[in-house]
């Protein structure tokens, strides 16, 4: 019995041994993999992350946490200037000039320039629209439909990219060097100093406000492309044929044109009557001598 006793506590003893190593290893793997260079905690991630931890219930970000920021350089931005020249042969003009000027408002495009005429045998209207580059390509596919025939379509465009870029470098650097001599301008002791200074620094100062009205035209050219709309219709159904003159028309003309040259050529010995009466007398100078030797 006594030695039944002793085999089990043997066997518990043995048991509680077991687990206490176990333990002890478990334990010995945490403080190596924590003792190892890379699984360190800095003193500042633990306080970043206390930080983090704190602000996580109340929604907000730490304030040291940087904001993500775009790296986008609007100086290279395309800027092309498209232009495009149209001209439109009309069956009913009237309907057309009204509908082109309300439709250029749903373009986001407006009337630069307008000139209308209107002879015996057409009327016409010459347009130079403003339209913004996004809009340019739809403005032009637009005119066309029943009554209307296209005449001429010609569309150039121009990059001029290059040049604002290198409008706005020689910019800051005139402003830098305006900056300079400013600071000359306060060091200066004497009145001839002052005015060479001021002198340069209007120079200076013409050329920035030139080059920033440059800046500005390529920048509003680019921005609205222009089109250059010429529409007409013939009236009293008369063609392009009714143009050509007759005979008779010519013969009209021709004797029209000879009586522009006399009388031009009569206007211009008139403007030299000086020569012509000096001329007259070194001929009746140079005559004289030989009627008296006849």
């Amino acid at each position: 019995m006594k030695s039944q006793l002793y085999w089990v506590a043997f066997a518990v003893l043995s048991l509680v041994a077991c687990s206490n190593h176990s333990s002890d290893q478990n334990a010995g793997k945490q403080e190596s993999a924590a003792a190892e260079p890379g699984n360190q905690v800095s003193p500042k991630q633990e306080e970043k992350q206390t930080r983090i931890s704190d602000t996580a219930g109340t929604g907000t970000e730490p304030a040291n946490t940087p904001a993500p920021t775009q790296t986008v350089n609007q100086d290279w931005d395309k800027k092309i200037i498209k232009t495009a020249d149209i001209e439109l042969k009309l069956d009913d003009y009237k309907k057309f000039n009204s509908t082109i000027h309300a439709s250029l408002k749903q373009f986001g495009a407006y009337v630069a320039a307008e000139k209308q005429t209107e002879n015996d045998l057409r009327i016409e209207n010459s347009l130079t629209v403003k339209v913004p580059v996004d809009q340019f390509d739809a403005l032009v596919n637009s005119f066309s439909g029943d009554g209307i025939k296209l005449m001429a379509k010609n569309v150039s465009t121009e990059d001029v990219t290059g040049e604002v870029v290198d409008t706005k470098a020689r910019l800051q650097a005139k402003m830098a060097v305006r900056e300079k001599y400013l600071e000359l301008l306060k060091q200066a002791r004497n009145m001839n100093d002052i005015l060479q200074v001021q002198s340069q620094i209007n120079d200076i100062q013409e050329n920035i406000e030139a080059a920033n009205g440059r800046i500005q035209y390529l920048q509003h050219a680019s921005a609205y492309s222009t089109i250059n709309l010429n529409y007409y219709q013939y009236l009293n159904g008369r063609t392009a044929d009714d143009l050509k003159p007759d005979f008779f028309t010519k013969m009209t003309r021709a004797f029209s044109t000879g009586t522009s040259f006399l009388i031009g050529l009569f206007l211009f010995c008139v403007s030299i009557w000086p020569f012509i009466i000096a001329g007259f007398i070194a001929w009746l100078y140079f005559k004289k001598p030989a009627i008296k030797k006849a």
